[in-house]
């Protein structure tokens, strides 16, 4: 069934009112003199819908045997059940296809925020330019995950990584990350020269698991902000060793 154009245009307007009031409100506030006043709400997993509409992908699309889903979940009994999130679940195989002779690495699964539809205004993007802090309120299982940042790059298949740090898996915890502290990789490399991420064009914001251990993987998300104070009992990543490796093979420290 396809959507009439009035529903169609009915919701490019509503964005477009939207982001008039969110402009709106930053020159009736002042912000850009005295500084935003609060946090920027970015993604939350609330609803069936914005589940659904989150791009998940795996290894599967060069002939890999992961799988891996992305489920909303709605508690039985909250707060003692946490909140309405999705669950990023699967299994990491690192079989390599037997019909795909050059392809070397399996074993890697992952989704991300959907493109923003546009406005009057034209493409919408994230400006996260005044906001020092990422957050993300999430209940990890341990694994090594990577929070991926998309943005308008003049090369598309740039990404903006940093490893997602649980401190207390098996529990909710509100991970936040400095935007500066992201890494410019492509393809899973860090390249150089690196370049800082264009914080007033962030398109989408993902998390991937890529350490390629083969088992089952369980990652819960509540919700995507921008900030510039740290949560109470927030856990902020501090400068550290990772797994992503430059095409000399030498670990990257940031």
């Amino acid at each position: 069934m396809r959507a009439s154009p009035h529903r169609l245009a009915k919701g490019f307007i509503g964005r477009s009112v939207d982001e008039l009031k969110r402009r709106s409100s930053i020159a009736w506030n002042l912000e850009a003199i005295k500084g935003v006043q609060g946090p920027r709400p970015l993604y939350a997993f609330d609803s069936p819908e914005v589940v659904r509409d989150c791009i998940v992908m795996s290894d599967e699309i060069i002939g890999g045997s992961s799988a891996c889903n992305l489920d909303f979940v709605k508690p039985q009994s909250p707060p003692q059940d946490g909140p309405c999130h999705a669950r990023f679940h699967g299994f990491i195989s690192t079989e390599l296809p037997l019909d795909r002779p050059k392809v070397e690495r399996s074993g890697f699964a992952a989704f991300r925020t959907p493109n923003q539809s546009p406005t009057v205004f034209g493409r919408s993007v994230w400006d996260i330019d005044p906001y020092i802090y990422l957050a993300l309120r999430i209940k990890s299982d341990g694994r090594a995950y990577f929070i991926n940042i998309q943005t308008e790059s003049v090369e598309p298949t740039d990404l903006h990584q940093h490893r997602l740090f649980a401190k207390r898996p098996g529990q909710w915890e509100t991970v936040m990350v400095k935007w500066n502290d992201f890494v410019r990789t492509n393809h899973g490399f860090v390249v150089e020269p690196q370049t800082e991420l264009l914080r007033q064009k962030v398109r989408t914001i993902g998390i991937g698991l890529t350490d390629r251990v083969k088992g089952p993987f369980d990652l819960c998300i509540q919700s995507i902000w921008a900030s510039n104070n740290i949560t109470d009992g927030a856990a902020a990543a501090k400068t550290d060793s990772t797994v992503l490796r430059n095409r000399k093979g030498q670990t990257v420290q940031w």
